[in-house]
Order: C-alpha cells, then structure tokens, then sequence
C-alpha cells in the first residue's frame, strides 16, 4: 500500500484528504504544520507528498526547500494544495522542485487522478536511472570544472558537503563553492534538483 503524507494546516481539509486516501486504498500519514511534516518525511520516507502552501512555522516553499537538499527525499512526488489567490507564487515553488500543484477546495476524483499520474510517472523514471558512478567525465564534457564535476559525482550518490570534502581532501567552503557552480551550470536552485539532473545524465551514458 503507497503511503502519501498529507502536510496540512486546516484540521478539517486534512481530516477530508486523509478519509479519502483510506477509502481509495492509500496509507495516509498526517501533519499539521510545515515542521512536523519534514520530520515525518525524513522518518517515514512516504511514497508521495501533498503540501498546503500557506502554513504558520514554515510554509509549503520552505518544506520543499528542506526536502530538496536530501537527495532521496528531493525523489519523492510533491503536490502542492493552494489556494486560488496563490497561483503567482507557484512558479518559484515548480522552480525547486514540486511535481504538480492542485487548488483549493480540490475535487475528490481530481485530487486521485494527480496522485495517481504521478505515482505512475516516479515508478517509471525509478526504473529508467541506471547511472554509471565510475567517472565524472560526462559532467566535464559539458563545461564543469573537473573538482566540480568530481564532486557533483559524489552529490549524486547522497553525499552531504562535510562527506565530499573529506572524500575529495578539500575544505568545506571549497564543496560550497563547487556546488554553486553546478547550480548554475544547471540552471537549479537545489541539492535535489541537481542531483536529478546527474543521475539523468549519468544513466544516459553507454555502458
């Protein structure tokens, strides 16, 4: 059974979302804040996330930001829930990382139908990464520095800025300042973002 962590403010909106993932055979996981719910993403690692936006302690934005700096959690399905008055802002929130957005109130079939495509669309780029970790090559190929490709390498398998710079034997600073390069070179704003588009590259090479 999937598990869909639903991140909600609104006690009733989550109570209605989670009754219907239950009736429509998915394990529902609930938070009611933006906090609460980056900590039940870390520990139950969910198959997909909905998020509302507007949230107190940390908005929709800022969980996505949290999320996307773990690799595999930058993997998971995220949908957020907005309001009508909130569509301008989305665009910043497609920019790092989200899959879909739906606006509020949400109808029933409409909300299934989202989760549904894409679920579908996470099983099937999961069976298409095939990356080859030997060499950082194809990284310099397209105009990264060889350190900043190197470390891009190891970005990719998980690896947080303290773990690179000791893998690499350089300083902390110097990893921040590879990985400012890379997101630039990417056009992203995130750990999770440029990872994805590593793992895309790398698993596009011959083997």
């Amino acid at each position: 059974m999937k598990r869909i962590l639903v991140i909600e403010d609104e006690p009733e909106m989550r109570r209605n979302i989670a009754t219907l993932l239950r009736l429509t055979e998915y394990e529902p996981i609930t938070a009611q804040n933006g906090r609460e719910g980056v900590a039940l993403a870390r520990r139950e690692r969910p198959d997909l996330i909905l998020c509302d936006v507007m949230m107190p302690e940390l908005d929709g934005f800022g969980v996505l930001r949290a999320l996307q700096e773990d690799v595999e959690l930058a993997r998971i399905p995220f949908i957020f829930l907005t309001a009508k008055g909130e569509k301008d802002d989305l665009r910043s929130g497609m920019n790092l990382g989200a899959d879909d957005y739906l606006t509020k109130p949400v109808a029933n079939n409409e909300l299934v139908r989202a989760i549904e495509a894409r679920l579908s669309r996470a099983q099937r780029q999961a069976g298409q990464f095939k990356p080859d970790f030997s060499s950082a090559e194809p990284f310099v190929k397209l105009g990264l520095t060889p350190r900043a490709s190197e470390s891009l390498l190891w970005l990719a398998q998980g690896k947080t800025n303290s773990d690179i710079a000791v893998i690499l034997g350089i300083t902390e600073s110097t990893v921040k300042k590879y990985v400012q390069e890379i997101f630039e070179k990417f056009g992203v704003e995130t750990r999770g973002a440029a990872s994805l588009r590593a793992l895309e590259i790398l698993s596009s090479q011959p083997h």
